[in-house]
């Protein structure tokens, strides 16, 4: 499996899931910091999240100071299930539950210890299909249709 991993900065944690994810056999490929290059929070979410889109890795892994604003960045871009996990069982869900794709931590709050748990519940949970949440990702697809359709409404901010 390919794994696409990101980050505004290097630190410990991110070093550590690399580390683990190639100690499961992972084929790694590092984004931002972790591969030497100087990026934001905002632009490694959208690389990370467009590989994952167009098939070019199977999944991905973010990380930022809270894991928020990756999050947020990620989701833009259609097809992309990304979720901010701060425990094992949120992860469990996330994967179970909403067939997620991409895995964002917190730099802030995510021990080494935690995001083990994280991943190991992560990679093996699987999604099952089943009519209740294939309908609710169903729903989630159709949003995201309709505004690739209509431009957004404009909020006055950026």
């Amino acid at each position: 499996m390919r794994i696409v991993v990101g980050s505004d900065e290097r630190t410990h944690l991110t070093d550590v899931v690399l580390e683990e994810l190639r100690r499961r056999g992972f084929e790694v490929e590092p984004v931002g910091p972790l591969a030497g290059e100087k990026r934001s929070w905002s632009e490694v979410a959208r690389i990370v999240a467009e590989k994952v889109a167009r098939g070019e890795a199977d999944e991905g892994i973010l990380f930022c100071w809270t894991g928020t604003g990756v999050s947020i960045a990620a989701n833009k871009v259609p097809g992309i299930r990304a979720a901010l996990c701060d425990d094992a069982e949120t992860a469990r869900g996330a994967r179970l539950w909403n067939n997620a794709n991409i895995l964002c931590m917190s730099l802030r709050r995510a021990s080494e210890a935690v995001a083990k748990e994280i991943l190991e519940a992560w990679f093996s949970t699987r999604y099952i299909p089943n009519p209740e949440d294939d309908a609710c990702l169903a729903q989630v697809a159709e949003i995201e249709r309709t505004y690739l359709r209509e431009p957004a409404p404009a909020s006055g901010r950026p």
